[in-house]
């Protein structure tokens, strides 16, 4: 076992106290310099972003660099990659979306514009649709031209422009059913009907989802005789 040697310094320290000074032996110990080794910390490959993205044969893909276009049947898309991902194109006719760089936002952007360029291959082939369902007593839905016109109990009916590329049906004057190719599109424009009024918790009224599941509450009870 190696032995550390420790010598003692004596210091002559003047006490304020008793106007003196004392000999007060100090330990004086060589103290090594410690360097810290900051090891390169691996980003984990996203589950999502790593699994590849199947195109249909009725589905033209224009690759140009950090630029995609996918052209369908039902319209055309594209996308703008950032540089810490990019998109190859594979010998079995896949999308496969990789990182560029190992950091945070590399690993964040992965998964996320894996799941973008699923929705533009899904939406020019497939398409996406939203339901929405009128629950109150005089709730009503209806196409005018390309407006849509709700009445949900305000002084006046509310009157809604169709984005271009947004297709709108109403079913029995109160379901609407919201489909189109950009499913960004179609999530937007649902969310701005439903906004006007959302649900409440007490009886429901409003406009919701049609998978959407309210938590209702109990009102207040009546005061005991």
């Amino acid at each position: 076992m190696a032995s550390s040697v420790i010598s003692f310094q004596t210091s002559n320290l003047r006490s304020t106290f008793l106007g003196e000074r004392n000999g007060i032996c100090v330990p004086s110990i060589p103290i090594a310099r410690v360097c810290l080794v900051r090891k390169a910390v691996e980003c984990k490959e996203s589950r999502i972003g790593k699994q590849p993205i199947q195109v249909p044969s009725n589905v033209t893909i224009t690759l140009e660099g950090q630029d995609l276009k996918v052209k369908g049947p039902l319209g055309e898309l594209a996308l703008t990659y950032p540089r810490e991902v990019k998109v190859d194109r594979e010998e079995s006719g896949s999308l496969r979306v990789r990182k560029a760089v190992e950091t945070r936002r590399a690993n964040q952007m992965h998964g996320l514009f894996r799941t973008l360029t699923n929705n533009m291959v899904v939406g020019v082939s497939k398409g996406f649709e939203k339901r929405l369902q009128l629950i109150g007593v005089g709730y009503r839905a209806m196409l005018e031209g390309k407006d849509l016109v709700l009445s949900l109990g305000f002084s006046h009916p509310v009157r809604m422009g169709i984005p271009e590329g947004i297709q709108v049906k109403v079913e029995e004057n109160t379901r609407i059913v919201v489909s189109g190719y950009d499913k960004s599109d179609i999530g937007q424009f649902a969310a701005s009907v439903r906004k006007w009024r959302p649900p409440e918790p007490y009886k429901g009224k409003g406009v919701k989802y049609a998978d959407e599941v309210i938590r209702r509450k109990e009102g207040k009870a009546g005061k005991k005789k």
